[in-house]
């Protein structure tokens, strides 16, 4: 999708947010599929506001590392870092964490480029290879990423990570490779995390579960026997010794961790809908006064109100390229937040002719006022006329 092109004079930074600007961007160009609808979340850092849930977690979780892990001069053998900017390169995002130049995470139809080489950060690790060439043997380091992604209550094209990594020299560890290392990372990693998931949950059973990540190998996730059900925490792993050579470690191992913010707070906060996240409303934030002060607390989250859903469909004839990502992005783009989800609901391929039919059904809803038909009926005839226009489907 073609964005236009965006024009901001100012390059200071904020946390107020909502512009190019605040990430140091004067304007997009042709090359760009970055939308208004994304633009207006930069800068928002939804997790360096106070008493805001996923500052309340991530506040947590730099506590227990700052204050659990340091050397013997008692400073804090991790940095946490909060305030990297979301414009990354290609080199950093996928070439550096070896993923494989067809994979699907480096399309467009699923990452927002500014241009052919940089592009806003679709994970928190795209910023790994960097620190450690740093010099940072042991950090945190939590940001907003971007990605196309589907229109429901758990989904957002913009949400936040937290990631964590230790690195060890192969002479501290007292072994001679990385083969030798695994095991001593493994146990490390699993005394670690474990730590950590008790003091943002309490005294709660834990497993160990194998898994497949691309950027660690061995790789887990942790999960938690939380609200009568296992509940994954987070992926993790060994680090692979690819990504270590190519930040410049040739005799070290490692562990890291990555863990999704709003995921988190959803489930320890009961919070319904993605989207009250970035709500405005003094109400919300009001609830989790206090909260980051006292760690592992649980707040049940107070809906402000529940407004009345909408609901609009919408088929039509697709072109061959279509992607299922373009028409959640149109919504995305044409009506906001007052998309609460888009579903599919079904397809039919003409007999005779070939060609694919695609019937959508909108949902509608503020989280914040009621809805009128009127308004819904015109975001429902921009949404079409929005599909016709950029995506060139013909309605039915």
């Amino acid at each position: 999708l073609a964005c236009r092109r965006i024009d901001v004079v100012s390059k200071r930074l904020s946390l107020r947010g909502g512009g190019l600007a605040d990430i140091g961007l004067e304007k997009l160009g042709d090359e760009s599929n970055i939308v208004p609808a994304v633009v207006e979340k930069l800068g928002r850092n939804l997790h360096r506001q106070n008493d805001h849930p996923l500052h309340i977690i991530k506040s947590w979780i730099e506590s227990y590392f700052t204050s659990n892990f340091r050397d013997a001069s008692g400073t804090s053998l991790f940095k946490a870092f909060d305030e990297l900017n979301p414009i990354v390169t290609v080199q950093q995002c996928f070439d550096d964490l070896l993923t494989p130049i067809d994979h699907v995470s480096r399309s467009r139809n699923d990452t927002y480029y500014i241009d052919n080489k940089r592009l806003l950060r679709t994970h928190m690790t795209a910023h790994q290879t960097t620190l450690l060439r740093e010099g940072h043997p042991a950090f945190l380091y939590s940001g907003d990423v971007f990605r196309r992604d589907s229109v429901d209550s758990c989904h957002y094209f913009c949400f936040h990570q937290m990631d964590g990594v230790r690195v060890f020299d192969w002479k501290d560890l007292g072994v001679q490779n990385h083969e030798e290392a695994v095991p001593k990372i493994l146990d490390d990693l699993k005394n670690t995390l474990g730590g950590m998931v008790k003091a943002i949950f309490g005294d709660v059973h834990m497993r160990w579960v194998e898994s497949t990540f691309p950027f660690t190998e061995p790789s887990l996730e942790l999960e938690i026997w939380f609200n009568e059900a296992w509940m994954e925490v987070l992926g993790c792993g060994v680090m692979r010794q690819g990504i270590l050579q190519n930040a410049g470690l040739t005799s070290h191992s490692g562990w890291a961790f990555g863990m999704g913010l709003e995921r988190l707070a959803m489930v320890l906060f009961d919070v319904p809908d993605i989207r009250l996240f970035w709500s405005r409303d003094a109400r919300f934030l009001r609830q989790f006064q206090g909260v980051k002060e006292r760690p592992g607390t649980r707040v049940k989250f107070q809906a402000l109100s529940r407004f009345p859903v909408c609901y609009k469909d919408v088929a039509f004839w697709q072109p061959d390229d279509l992607h299922e990502n373009d028409v959640h992005e149109v919504l995305r783009d044409v009506a906001g937040d007052l998309a609460e989800s888009l579903v599919l609901q079904s397809t039919f391929d003409h007999p005779k002719t070939g060609r694919r039919s695609r019937c959508y059904r909108v949902c509608y809803r503020s989280m914040e006022r009621t809805l009128t038909n009127a308004e819904v009926d015109r975001l429902q005839a921009a949404f079409c006329a929005a599909l016709v226009d950029r995506l060139h489907v013909v309605l039915r």
